[in-house]
């Protein structure tokens, strides 16, 4: 497997998730030529033209026909290539979706979708370019694995991790102007394997891609002027899920909130109170995301801060689930 990235670290301030993934393809369809890219005349947008130019013999423009782009996939899939695909989330999570179930993920196929454009990064687009229900949408879909990666430095190391991890895979990044949030590659990353951002025994703090900048940045600031010792969680990995780090935050922490630019309803939040729920161990917990509703129209930023997903936010929701009541000791018996 490719070692390092074509780019430097200090790219990356300039660079967006989509371009890093874009030249990361590049890089390993250099060494794999059982890599096909596939779009729906998204090539430039979603910058798997960038593979399209190097490739361009390998590479599949299916015009604006998502359902027929994920059925292309399937079939180039069964004849042992592996397709990356490449649309906006919300292109792929509804318009395409019966194709990705049936087509793809029914016949456990070995296809890999970089959907763009997720969550509220397309703001000002407006509620039909919006997409904050793809996570509950594909984690519901057997065989699939799901990844939301914090920043253009994940998304390179998850779309290298997914090249020789079995199935279909969904990865979901932004619009392309997110911060950066790893200074370098030089840390671990597993598919299905929470990243500890900051230690901590007082509250737990599980989120996923933009919101893990924020909490970090939360964290920091609530040791400063709080004394309160928050633990960060980066699960990059919504499906499978690491039930071993979220039991554990339960544990120690005995305090649970996630962030995620997301419906509350179904995503991240719902998959950590699955685990709760399931292994009978009472602990404080919140969800913070997109309500039940469609999002307001906006800038990002301003749509995380709306959300509350911003530092600011993720301070006042620390302290409201930090003044909670509850029965907090070691015997679990009577929680059961």
């Amino acid at each position: 497997m490719t070692e390092g990235l074509t780019w430097t670290v200090y790219d990356a301030d300039t660079m967006t998730q989509a371009e890093i993934y874009g030249e990361v393809l590049c890089r390993l369809g250099e060494e794999n030529p059982k890599i096909v890219g596939l779009s729906a005349d998204l090539a430039n947008s979603t910058k798997i033209g960038k593979f399209g130019k190097k490739f361009p013999d390998r590479f599949f423009n299916v015009g604006i026909a998502e359902q027929n782009l994920f059925g292309v996939a399937a079939g180039l899939a069964k004849t042992g290539l592996i397709p990356f695909v490449s649309t906006m989330a919300a292109f792929t999570a509804m318009r395409g979706v019966e194709q990705v179930r049936t087509d793809i993920c029914y016949q456990n196929l070995n296809c890999k979708i970089i959907a763009t454009h997720a969550g509220t990064s397309f703001g000002s687009a407006g509620t039909t370019h919006h997409c904050t229900e793809d996570l509950a949408i594909m984690r519901s879909f057997a065989n699939m694995t799901v990844i939301a990666p914090a920043d253009g430095i994940e998304t390179a190391k998850a779309v290298k991790a997914c090249v020789d991890y079995p199935g279909p895979v969904y990865i979901r990044i932004g619009r392309g102007f997110e911060p950066k949030f790893y200074e370098n590659e030089e840390y671990d990353f597993q598919i299905g394997k929470a990243i500890e951002v900051n230690p901590g025994t007082d509250i737990t703090l599980i989120c996923c891609g933009v919101t893990v900048l924020q909490a970090a940045e939360a964290s920091k600031f609530l040791k400063e002027n709080d004394d309160l010792s928050v633990r960060v969680l980066n699960m990059h990995t919504i499906k499978p899920l690491d039930e071993e780090a979220v039991l554990s935050a339960v544990k120690d922490t005995r305090r649970i909130i996630t962030f995620e630019d997301h419906t509350v309803l179904g995503g991240l939040g719902s998959a950590v109170a699955d685990v709760i729920a399931a292994s009978g161990k009472g602990c404080a917990f919140s969800k913070v995301g997109i309500p039940d509703c469609y999002c307001i129209v906006g800038y990002p930023e301003d749509l995380c801060s709306y959300y509350k997903l911003d530092t600011d936010g993720i301070i006042d929701k620390v302290r409201e689930v930090m003044s909670m009541d509850f029965e907090e000791d070691d015997d679990w018996e009577d929680e059961v």
